[in-house]
């Protein structure tokens, strides 16, 4: 399905969140860092884990939310909340304010506001798409993520040290404009919207709670949906640490080292920015190749892709370890990237097919608590590096990847037996 085909909506979205992401990842992967050189790494981690806490919740709601209350609604609020968190963040760790507890705040609202939104813009695409063609379109919008990866770390690794309370500024001001623009150029899609079921009025909220956990409880209640989430959360202890450990632990071992000689010309980098330039791999690999691997591995049974994804996490981890220079990084990062690509295009279009249209927002909240909790525990990777070191820590989250393999067999021969009954979800 080419791009001039796409329905108006995503034609839109895909232009405002492309500005919005390169102007995001312009800082975000540096924040790590940031929080880490304030509080010290232990507190650090624990901090990042607390606020990925309130978007393990907020992922939920916005679910439910996006079903009930609209598309469109939830991703235009979510956008506001998050330009104003980001705004306010910049504000607190200026020279003049530096209140790095505020700034802590605003990152955590700037999850919850991002996991709001997350649910409602996947649900938006199912809407509006042919089954067919959602594994092409759901590979787009990640390839367009991508790309903003490639740019965003290099542009930051530039300015990000000079700049970093116009970065962020600048970011939350974006967020703002994609919300005008959402207003302004999309229309609703949500089923129950649309067809008038979903009145909000009058509805006390503890009402409102009671029917969403109702309608979760149906979804968590197969065994073998939750085997997917768990196997999800333990795969996510490995490229969670994309924008985590990999840059606390690249900072630590590369001080200063020269990537690039040329006669009397070298080109030197320090830690961040050996960084920036291993995550804009990550990005470039993915923009270009994310199509074309998604439509390779639908070619292979979706059992296997899962577990050799894991498997190629748990090595590509081990490896990073080992390394100590920008290519060794460079290397680690290329599997490490093909492992994601194996699945980045078979998950979102799999839930779409599998959901029934009123609950499609629920069910893209359910099945992404395999990354909000993830993200929610894999900050515990950086204080782990005081308690045990780097390489304990790298070796442990190989072997979470490794029986992240384990229970995605597990699920699948779950999935594959007729005599199982229930819901059958797997992605």
């Amino acid at each position: 399905m080419r791009i001039k085909d796409w329905d108006s909506n995503l034609k839109v979205r895909l232009f405002g969140e492309a500005m919005m992401n390169v102007t995001f990842w312009m800082f975000f992967p540096f924040l790590a860092i940031y929080f880490s050189d304030e509080f010290g790494k232990e507190a650090a981690g624990l901090f990042l884990i607390a606020a990925q806490v309130f978007s393990v919740f907020a992922n939920l709601l916005g679910g439910y939310s996006a079903d009930r209350f609209g598309r469109k609604k939830m991703m235009v609020l979510s956008s506001i909340g998050q330009g104003l968190s980001f705004i306010v963040f910049g504000i607190a760790v200026s020279p003049a304010v530096d209140m790095p507890s505020i700034a802590f705040v605003c990152f955590a609202l700037a999850g919850v506001f991002g996991a709001l939104y997350w649910p409602a813009s996947q649900a938006m695409i199912a809407d509006v798409v042919p089954e067919k063609d959602r594994s092409d379109v759901f590979a787009v919008f990640y390839t367009s993520l991508n790309i903003a990866v490639v740019l965003g770390p290099i542009l930051g690794s530039i300015f990000y040290v000079h700049y970093k309370v116009e970065l962020l500024v600048v970011s939350g001001l974006v967020c703002i404009l994609l919300a005008f623009i959402l207003l302004k150029w999309t229309r609703e899609t949500a089923p129950l919207v649309l067809s008038n079921n979903a009145k909000a009025e009058n509805i006390k909220w503890y009402r409102v709670v009671g029917a969403q956990m109702k309608d979760y409880g149906i979804i968590f209640r197969d065994k073998t949906f939750m085997l997917y989430i768990l196997a999800g959360v333990l795969g996510a202890q490995t490229f969670m640490q994309l924008d985590l450990l990999m840059p606390v632990y690249i900072k630590e071992v590369i001080k200063q080292e020269t990537i690039f000689s040329f006669f009397n010309w070298n080109m030197t980098v320090n830690g961040e920015q050996s960084f920036g330039i291993v995550l804009s791999e990550n990005g470039l690999l993915v923009a270009i190749f994310t199509i074309s691997v998604t439509r390779w591995m639908t070619k292979y049974r979706e059992r296997n892709v899962f577990i050799w994804s894991s498997v190629f996490y748990a090595i590509s981890i081990l490896w990073f370890s080992q390394m100590s220079s920008t290519a060794g990084f460079l290397g680690a990062m290329a599997l490490f990237t093909f492992a994601e690509l194996m699945t980045a295009g078979l998950q979102q279009s799999f839930i779409s097919k599998i959901a029934p249209e009123t609950m499609r927002g629920q069910y893209f909240a359910a099945a992404s608590l395999r990354f909000t909790i993830g993200r929610t525990i894999a900050p515990l990777s950086i204080p782990m590096t005081v308690w045990f070191g780097f390489t304990s820590t790298f070796i442990i989250l190989s072997l979470l990847a490794c029986l992240s393999a384990v229970l995605y067999y597990i699920m699948f021969q779950r999935y594959d037996d007729p005599s199982v009954n229930g819901l059958k979800v797997h992605v």
